[in-house]
C-alpha cells in the first residue's frame, strides 16, 4: 500500500451528520469520483460507508470509525470494538487516534494499543497525531506511518495555523517511517508545497467533498 500512495493524493470521504451528503450512498459516489479524477487511496468513515464504497472503488481504504465516548474527548477508532470492526471489515489500514489524551476506559495510548498490535500483526496502522512527541510515541508503539491529523484539533495545539508544516518538517526529519500530511489542506499550491518537505503522501477532505463547507468559504471572500 505504501508504494501505491507514495507521492499521491489520499481523499477523505466523509460527512457530518448535519451535512446535505451524509449517508453512504453519497459517500459512495464521491469516493467513486476521487478515483476517477486520479486519488490512490481513499479515508473513510464508518462500516456502512467503507462497505458502500467498496462496490465501486478499487482503491485501498484507510477505514475509521468515529464514536463518542462521555469519558473521553478522542474519538477517532478509540477502543477495541471500533478497531475489531474495522479489521473484520477487511481494510487497508485502520487509522486511530494516536494522541496523549486519555481514551475511554481512562487507558492511555501506551496501554491500548500494544494489544492491538499483537491481535492484528498484518495489520497496517496509521497514528493520527497532534506533535511531534506524539509521533514518536506512535513509532515506538509499532504504528506503521504517522499523520498530522489532529494538529488544530486538540487542547495544546488548537491555535496553530492549518496545514501544521512545521509539525510535517518536524516528523519527517526525526523518524524513518511514512509521514502522511493531514488536515486543512486547501489547494492544490499548498498541496504541492507539502510534497517538497518529504511527506510520504497527504489527505485532502473538506476542500474536495464537503461542498457545504466549500461554498461557505467562497461565499466569506465576497466583497
Amino acid at each position: 500500500m505504501f508504494d501505491a500512495i507514495k507521492g499521491q493524493l489520499i481523499v477523505s470521504c466523509q460527512a457530518l451528520p448535519d451535512e446535505p451528503l451524509h449517508g453512504s450512498e453519497f459517500m459512495g459516489r464521491m469516493a467513486y469520483a476521487a478515483m476517477l479524477g486520479g486519488a490512490k487511496a481513499i479515508r473513510a468513515n464508518g462500516i456502512n460507508d467503507i462497505r458502500e464504497i467498496k462496490k465501486s472503488v478499487s482503491l485501498p481504504i484507510i477505514g475509521i470509525i468515529k464514536a463518542d465516548y462521555r469519558s473521553s474527548e478522542v474519538f477517532i477508532t478509540p477502543t477495541e470494538k471500533e478497531v475489531d470492526l474495522l479489521a473484520e471489515e477487511g481494510v487497508e489500514m485502520i487509522a486511530i487516534d494516536a494522541t496523549d489524551r486519555v481514551r475511554p476506559n481512562r487507558q492511555t495510548l501506551q496501554e491500548f494499543f500494544p494489544s492491538i498490535r499483537n491481535r492484528y500483526p498484518n495489520q497496517l496502522f496509521m497514528a493520527d497525531c497532534s506533535t511531534l512527541e506524539e509521533g514518536i510515541e506512535a513509532y515506538k508503539l509499532g504504528f506503521d506511518c504517522v499523520a498530522t491529523t489532529l494538529s488544530g484539533y486538540t487542547s495544546q495545539t488548537k491555535d496553530r495555523s492549518l496545514p501544521d508544516m512545521d509539525l510535517m518538517k518536524q516528523l519527517v526529519n526525526e523518524l524513518p517511517l511514512p509521514i502522511i500530511a493531514e488536515g486543512g489542506i486547501q489547494t492544490p499550491e499548498q498541496l504541492r508545497e507539502l510534497f517538497t518537505i518529504g511527506i510520504h503522501a497527504a489527505v485532502v477532505g473538506s476542500a474536495i467533498t464537503r461542498p457545504l463547507e466549500i461554498t461557505r468559504r467562497f461565499v466569506k471572500s465576497l466583497p
